[in-house]
């Protein structure tokens, strides 16, 4: 389900734009439906996954953090995630639904944002825990105390991680010097103001 058609760089891409300061979203997807009601892959948000996704594109759209790219997992839960928090941005960036992102280590998700995210400084990621909140947490090394030591406990549905990275995608590796800063961090429950 991966799009062809998805933006990334060619070859040609210069190292000085590879070494370009970035910026990741990253999302768990909302509330969905329990274990048993659907297969994992076609499990649906819950009434209250619904709820929280339009919230989350309201605070995005509030914050006013930008994304050039949306990387999203394929499974219906983060297509739908996506799809409710989408009409809440001012600007609707393209969104690519790339198979590697669905119930990916955190490793894999760093290969496909370098594939992906080259020539692009802010890309958000949709997708699933443990991994998502795995790769937030290994390239937080610095940011306000408060907001890591919460990230460090969990990162529930609908929630939202901003890390600004040194490097490019291409650089991107978990966990190692752990050189990102922690810009923001939210979810529904939190109910905090966005934080520059």
């Amino acid at each position: 389900m991966s799009s062809a058609a998805a933006p990334h760089a060619t070859s040609s891409s210069s190292s000085s734009d590879s070494a370009a300061p970035c910026r990741l979203l990253l999302v768990r997807h909302a509330k969905a439906v329990p274990k048993h009601v659907a297969e994992d892959f076609e499990r649906s948000l819950s009434d209250r996954g619904r709820a929280e996704a339009a919230e989350t594109g309201r605070w995005l759209a509030a914050s006013g953090f930008e994304f050039h790219l949306v990387l999203c997992s394929p499974a219906r839960r983060t297509r739908e995630t996506w799809e409710l928090i989408a009409p809440a941005l001012p600007d609707v960036p393209p969104a690519v639904y790339d198979d590697t992102v669905y119930d990916a280590a955190p490793e894999a998700l760093a290969t496909v944002l370098a594939e992906r995210g080259a020539g692009l400084s802010h890309v958000m990621l949709v997708g699933h825990n443990t991994g998502i909140h795995e790769l937030a947490t290994s390239l937080c090394g610095t940011g306000p105390p408060e907001l890591l030591e919460r990230l460090r406990e969990e990162l529930p549905t609908s929630g939202v991680v901003v890390v600004d990275l040194p490097g490019g995608w291409e650089d991107l590796t978990p966990g190692d010097g752990r050189g990102g800063r922690l810009t923001a961090f939210w979810a529904p429950a939190h109910q905090d103001p966005p934080e520059h």
